[in-house]
């Protein structure tokens, strides 16, 4: 089945937006924070440059030659009498996996846009209770918001690649670039911005271990939205002539560029009216809440255009977590593209019940296992085992099974110089640090 073709600069804002997500504007600031900052964020950035921008040009080089769905293109790429790597296609199911919980979170975020607009949390400690609130006893709340986030994300996947995907993403992303740009831009003027700076880009080394490293190499490729399918099914639908690596470079740009603007901005609010970075996966949640109060009814327009923001880099992310498999069953089994995308929507959003249910009292010690909930059970399977796992099927597909004259027939006119150092990190340095990354967060390891 032919697919539809992205517009040039309809992939790169498509495969950004797949990238950017919560885990840039949420995230990165408080993994920063917690592992003491400039020596987190020099890490990170040569971990973006040397594994994630290398992986990023293997999952688009699979795609552009399979031009298919997922598994489609790991078939035909596999040499005839190696047909069980086909399997590696269905890491597309990382990206539905992690949908189950993702689209409860930006109902989170759904619901924080209306309250903001006319509540703020005047302590931390308030915002705190505001949040445990939600999660552990609002059921309602967080169904319609999750609901909402189902209706949008399956009414995009409806309408396809030109129609839905490259449409949003033509929206969105500018949007998303100028309401972070103009919360930047006010930022700038604040005293503390300095100290944010100094944060970012002062390295603490004293706060580094092996754990940081194994972190800050997990989280690049998570946020480069890699070993789930997403940039693959969307390079699929690149033009023949289309340069994979000038794409790749503006899609690993604009992703760490929107993480560092994002961080340094959330550090400045913090510092100028909260307490410091350093929060945790609450930052945003309750952190940020009571810092935006501090500025009067500037505060609720910061904190609705924040939440509108990440709201959207949310969206922009789902639509590509989704797409894999809604291609795959267009492709496979021929279903039109509505039964394709509701079915798929469907899965993400009675699971995403059951996740939500699992953090509501009285329900979730019926779906708590060995500590962990269901929702948190999905989270970690999907970051230590799914992410890391088809990471390292990529770097052996390309750097092993697909022949070496094929990938340096389109890669060397591109990377020229750069092909043979590019060729052995993705054989020897990628496949080493993807491992180590799973079995660290497995816990084999430490």
């Amino acid at each position: 089945m032919k697919i539809a073709r992205f517009s040039r600069i309809g992939f790169i804002l498509a495969a950004a937006g797949s990238a950017v997500g919560l885990g840039n504007i949420w995230k990165f600031p408080y993994i920063a924070g917690e592992y003491g900052g400039g020596a987190f964020v020099l890490i990170y950035l040569l971990t973006v440059l040397l594994i994630g921008f290398s992986i990023m040009i293997a999952e688009m080089l699979i795609g552009y030659l399979g031009r298919r769905d997922t598994v489609t293109s790991f078939e035909e790429l596999a040499p005839k009498h190696k047909p069980f790597w086909k399997l590696g296609g269905f890491q597309g199911l990382a990206g539905l996996f992690i949908m189950i919980f993702y689209s409860v979170v930006i109902g989170w975020i759904f619901n924080y846009i209306v309250t903001s607009l006319y509540f703020l949390p005047s302590s931390v400690k308030e915002a705190e209770t505001i949040f445990t609130s939600m999660l552990h006893t609002d059921i309602m709340t967080q169904l319609i918001y999750h609901t909402l986030a189902f209706v949008l994300i399956t009414y995009v996947l409806t309408k396809g690649i030109k129609g839905g995907i490259e449409k949003l993403n033509l929206f969105l992303m500018p949007t998303l670039m100028i309401i972070l740009i103009g919360m930047f831009i006010y930022a700038l003027t604040l005293d503390t911005f300095s100290q944010a700076v100094s944060f970012m880009f002062s390295a603490d080394w004293s706060k580094i271990d092996s754990e940081a490293f194994v972190v800050a190499v997990g989280h690049a490729f998570f946020t480069l939205s890699l070993g789930m399918g997403a940039i693959m099914t969307y390079a699929a639908s690149l033009e023949k002539d289309s340069n994979i690596v000038k794409s790749a470079f503006w899609v690993v740009f604009l992703d760490t560029t929107i993480a560092i603007v994002a961080g340094l901005m959330l550090f400045t609010f913090l510092y100028q009216y909260g307490s410091g970075p350093a929060k945790g996966p609450g930052l945003v949640f309750i952190s940020l809440p009571a810092a935006f109060y501090e500025m009067g009814i500037l505060g609720n327009i910061f904190a609705v255009l924040f939440f509108i923001a990440l709201a959207f880099a949310g969206l922009t992310s789902s639509v590509s977590l989704v797409e894999p498999m809604v291609q795959y069953f267009i492709d496979r089994f021929n279903w039109n593209r509505l039964k394709a995308s509701v079915a798929m929507g469907l899965f993400f959003y009675l699971f995403g019940i059951v996740a939500l249910l699992s953090n509501i009292e009285g329900i979730s010690a019926y779906l708590t296992w060995n500590e962990k909930n269901f929702f948190d059970w999905v989270d970690y399977i999907t970051a230590a085992i799914m992410l890391p796992l088809g990471g390292l099927i990529m770097a052996v597909f390309v750097g092993f099974i697909i022949e070496k004259s094929r990938v340096e027939a389109v890669m060397r006119p591109q990377l020229k110089w750069a092909f043979e150092p590019w060729y052995f990190s993705l054989r020897y340095i990628t496949p080493v640090a993807m491992l180590i990354v799973m079995l660290n967060l497995m816990g084999v390891v430490s």
